[in-house]
């Protein structure tokens, strides 16, 4: 269901997507508890889900409970999307989608505790494992590549983050259309790192 929640949300099919992910959202709360991994995981989709409507405060909301949750326990939620990430690497194998899933919340993670030279290395790792298994033009991939650009970003290297930004946005204009929430976010990027 989760992953069917995230093609409606990457279609722009926002009330579908909303639907499903606030009934994985409550099955995980009630199997796995509110405090789980891949608890918070739904609680984040729903506001990205939230936030591509438009409703703003309600996405807000659902954030900063994850942010809050994330933050109380951080080491706890990186050993687990470590053994979550080895886990499926052995059972999956390294190129499997949902392996590399892991990986990207991995270096989001590291990202967000400002260690970017990890975070760098996992996120440039999912993005070239990504354009092999699943092409240049997924949208998993410009994701990956986004990512990337923004850990480049905030270590300083403005060009690089820039010019990969730019081939991010354009690739998005032209796979999930204009109008599309990524690709209207890496536009964005793209303009405020040209200033």
């Amino acid at each position: 269901m989760g992953a069917l929640a995230s093609t409606y949300r990457e279609q722009g099919r926002w009330k579908e997507a909303e639907k499903l992910e606030v009934d994985v959202m409550e099955s995980r709360k009630i199997e796995l508890g509110p405090d789980h991994l891949d608890t918070l995981t739904s609680m984040a989709n729903l506001a990205t889900t939230y936030s591509g409507q438009g409703r703003l405060e309600e996405a807000e909301m659902i954030q900063v409970q994850v942010m809050e949750t994330f933050r109380t326990d951080r080491r706890r939620q990186r050993k687990l999307e470590v053994q979550v990430m080895e886990t499926r690497k052995t059972k999956l194998g390294p190129d499997h989608p949902a392996t590399l899933t892991s990986m990207a919340s991995l270096a989001s993670t590291l990202w967000n505790q400002n260690r970017w030279e990890e975070a760098e290395k996992l996120d440039a790792e999912v993005m070239e494992m990504r354009k092999t298994k699943l092409g240049p033009d997924h949208p998993d991939t410009l994701t990956s590549m986004a990512d990337l650009a923004c850990t480049w970003k905030c270590q300083g290297r403005h060009d690089a983050a820039l010019a990969l930004m730019e081939t991010c946005a354009e690739a998005q204009r032209r796979i999930l259309g204009p109008e599309h929430p990524s690709t209207l976010s890496s536009a964005s990027s793209v303009e405020d790192w040209r200033n």
